[in-house]
């Protein structure tokens, strides 16, 4: 946040993007380090690959992560080729081009799908989710499953996970797990941390900052947190706990899971604060858990919910009475 680099913050959601959060990977916390006696394992480099048809593939693919904006924004030259519909970049959340540890990362994850998915109530692919992202965290529409870019980004996140054993999972997942708080996130509090520590860069409108104000195809060089060119409400990182963490790990710059530079109450205020901002909505998300509701996150921002707790609650917190009720409920064996 006091300097965040051109792949920086964005919002599911490639979520939700990948959820926004990334691509379904279970959320681990700062804490899951590899172990001394653990191999050592390094993201590999797609630069390092040979100019043949693969290399060339998976190269594309992680152009669209880094420049998404560039390739399938909304003012790219070629209208059938604008599917973002913000010029976000998936590297904004998914951080080093999906290869940093609680920075959303997309490696380990290939070997996931086909997985079932509460929110559809389906088994989804790796292409389903991806197109979560674009329609979620990039504010878009689908990806044609068979088309040019979607091939270079599914051909990129397999590509992350080269020398893995197919299921094998790697600390880092996610963007970590803080506790809950015992109160609700306040973003009036979160609105002071915002101005000392993420102001200089998001902008006091949380506008970001272009590269060409001219030229929005050029993208951001910080992201902007809120407004008409940010993610969705039904991302992942309109859900609080996924935005709160991911400050914690990530922000302001130079912050990592080792070293983080914001409090978790800092971290989760903050969250609210930003959160509380008016974004592009979505439509049908009444519709997201659609007979699975005691499955739907705690901290969806939008109903309908299986309890009786208010919007705003789930919203901000506090999440325990929510999470008790929730377990009662499935006790009980309700949907």
């Amino acid at each position: 946040m006091r300097r965040i680099l051109a792949q920086g913050l964005a919002g599911a959601t490639i979520a939700t993007l990948m959820a926004l959060a990334g691509l379904g990977a279970p959320s681990a916390s700062a804490g899951d380090l590899a172990r001394p006696d653990e191999k050592t394992w390094r993201a590999p480099d797609a630069g390092a690959l040979p100019y043949d048809s693969h290399g060339l593939l998976v190269r594309r693919g992680r152009d669209l992560i880094t420049a998404t904006y560039a390739h399938i924004g909304p003012d790219v030259a070629n209208s059938a080729k604008r599917f973002a519909g913000n010029n976000l970049s998936c590297g904004n959340c998914h951080l080093d081009a999906g290869a940093k540890k609680f920075g959303l990362p997309l490696y380990g994850l290939s070997s996931d799908f086909p997985k079932y998915s509460a929110r559809t109530g389906a088994e989804i692919s790796i292409e389903d989710r991806i197109n979560s992202c674009m329609t979620r965290s990039m504010n878009g529409r689908p990806l044609p499953v068979t088309g040019p870019q979607m091939k270079a980004l599914v051909s990129y996140v397999k590509f992350l996970s080269s020398g893995l054993a197919p299921g094998e999972q790697l600390p880092g997942h996610g963007a970590g797990k803080m506790a809950d708080l015992d109160r609700a996130a306040d973003p009036a509090r979160g609105e002071k941390v915002y101005q000392r520590a993420c102001l200089d860069c998001h902008n006091t409108d949380g506008s970001g900052v272009a590269r060409d104000p001219k030229a929005l195809q050029l993208g951001y060089a910080v992201p902007p947190l809120w407004g008409k060119d940010s993610f969705n409400e039904g991302a992942g990182m309109a859900r609080i706990g996924d935005l709160a963490n991911f400050v914690h790990s990530n922000m302001p710059h130079g912050a990592d899971y080792l070293n983080p530079l914001l409090s978790d109450e800092d971290s989760w205020d903050v969250a609210a604060y930003v959160e509380s901002q008016q974004r592009p909505q979505k439509p049908g998300l009444a519709e997201d858990f659609s007979g699975h509701l005691l499955d739907k996150p705690v901290d969806a921002p939008y109903g309908p919910y299986a309890d009786d707790f208010p919007e705003s609650q789930h919203k901000y917190g506090p999440f325990g009475p929510i999470r008790a009720e929730i377990a009662r409920l499935k006790g009980e064996g309700k949907k």
